[in-house]
């Protein structure tokens, strides 16, 4: 399930949350920062486990928004690591999970302490950090939207 959604503004800028969001295929969010962006493998859309971010917050005893990892789409109760090479469907829409969203040093800085470095954070989302995924279709797509398995 969707349970949260998030699109990216230019750089430095807070994520701004959103209830739903307009899915172009191809090209990705309307109004996020990668729409239509072609430089990188899977820049469409991004895609994270909102169980992973709670079982880092219970490991470093602290919390954050779930906007603090950058990924669009918070999801609960499904394995993302599972989807890569394969096609799925969110809430009608039909996308292709293109690789693993391996964190990166601005990843690592949004969520280190004084006691947690930036290296030390990418270290341990390596493989967790979420699904870098492209956008097959176009259309809507919005909080509490189910996922699909594609046959």
């Amino acid at each position: 399930m969707i349970e949260r959604i998030f699109i990216r503004p230019p750089e430095g800028e807070q994520q701004i949350e959103q209830q739903r969001v307009d899915v172009v295929a191809g090209a990705g969010i309307r109004g996020d920062r990668y729409f239509d962006a072609h430089d990188e493998p899977g820049q469409n859309v991004s895609f994270i486990e909102a169980e992973e971010i709670e079982a880092f917050c219970v490991r470093h005893k602290r919390t954050f928004g779930l906007s603090a990892t950058g990924r669009n789409f918070v999801t609960r109760g499904v394995r993302l690591n599972e989807l890569v090479g394969k096609t799925f469907t969110v809430g009608g829409l039909r996308f292709l999970g293109v690789e693993l969203c391996e964190p990166c040093l601005g990843f690592g800085e949004a969520l280190s302490t004084p006691t947690l470095t930036p290296a030390e954070v990418v270290k341990q989302w390596v493989h967790r950090g979420g699904l870098r995924a492209d956008a097959l279709s176009s259309g809507e797509l919005a909080v509490g939207a189910q996922f699909a398995s594609d046959t």
